[in-house]
């Protein structure tokens, strides 16, 4: 079997991926994640491993059975251009630290952290024991955390957060989500009470998937409808939230602060730099900016290849495989 190794996150646990697979498979590591790069090497593989195969991938690869992201995204995998039979396959394992940075960011914002640091660099104290006139920050206790996706991500934030002693709310896109089970006060639809999380939570931690329903979700009017205190975390992709909505909502003080781990642009292919946004986030002093991050961790990537070198020994076994996204049908 010939596995290829096109996912750059895995290069630094490359002896525990290798260790994975199955013995005596060959295994090669793409130099880049560029495409064309790739398409070189899976001539004759049977399994991909990696988030990225455009047709380009997908054509030079016609003995490809798997494809398997070492994430939760998918969409960069060209699903009708794959032989068929081909499965697609993802895998999670982000949930505990991208829930550590929610809960890291929302306490960081909340208590006016980012603020504090900038003046005492100037030599300013801003809090009420030096400054009578400085304002007092909220803790998380009773803090009400509501939830924009309640998926791997929203449940493990939330088990962090309820043991500050928030409060949580939730609404999803099917409104599924059991209150009573999970220790929320309520859960609803997007579509029925997206509005009314809005309004009564002091931070908003979105990690709903981006679909065309879900693009733009939260615009200028649902900014606007937050508490002028409320801090707004984004963990699931930038154009969930309206770009220029929430730079003009940080900007003026509609919103009290944001942790943006997710953006509107990224670095191409064998690059490390680009702009995240056409807007000046970076001048903004209440904006914890993060380069999607959040999930980036060794322990992140380790549960990642053990899962994926199991599905591969399953593929070589001919048993059915987990976290099945797609078979091609081509």
């Amino acid at each position: 079997m010939k596995i290829v190794v096109a996912d750059q996150n895995l290069a630094g646990i490359r002896a525990e991926t290798e260790a994975a697979l199955p013995a005596g498979s060959e295994i090669v590591w793409s130099p880049t994640r560029d495409a064309a790069d790739i398409a070189a090497l899976v001539g004759d593989a049977d399994v991909l491993i990696g988030g990225h195969c455009p047709k380009e991938v997908a054509d030079a690869g016609p003995g490809l059975r798997l494809v398997h992201a070492a994430g939760a995204g998918t969409d960069g995998i060209d699903v009708g251009a794959l032989p068929a039979g081909c499965t697609v396959a993802n895998t999670f394992h982000h949930e505990d630290s991208i829930a550590e940075y929610v809960a890291a960011s929302a306490v960081l914002l909340r208590r006016g952290f980012l603020a504090q640091d900038a003046a005492l660099r100037r030599g300013e104290w801003p809090t009420p024991a030096f400054d009578p006139a400085a304002p007092w920050t909220g803790s998380l206790q009773e803090a009400t955390v509501g939830f924009v996706g309640f998926g791997h991500i929203g449940s493990r934030a939330w088990e962090r957060l309820r043991a500050f002693g928030a409060r949580g709310v939730a609404v999803t896109g099917r409104g599924a989500v059991d209150a009573a089970a999970t220790g929320l006060d309520w859960a609803g639809s997007t579509a029925d009470r997206l509005g009314e999380l809005l309004a009564c939570s002091d931070v908003v931690v979105v990690s709903a998937p981006l679909t065309p329903a879900t693009e733009g979700l939260i615009g200028a009017a649902e900014l606007a409808s937050m508490k002028d205190s409320a801090i707004l975390v984004n963990v699931g992709r930038g154009p969930l939230v309206d770009e220029r909505a929430l730079y003009e909502a940080l900007r003026d003080d509609v919103i009290g602060g944001a942790a943006i781990d997710v953006w509107y642009g990224y670095p191409a292919p064998g690059t490390a730099r680009a702009e995240p946004s056409s807007l000046p986030f970076r001048e903004l002093g209440n904006v914890l900016m993060t380069p999607h991050s959040s999930g980036l961790t060794r322990q992140t990537f380790l549960g990642r290849a053990a899962a994926i070198g199991a599905n591969v020994h399953r593929l070589a076994a001919g048993e059915p495989l987990a976290d099945v996204v797609a078979v091609s049908g081509r």
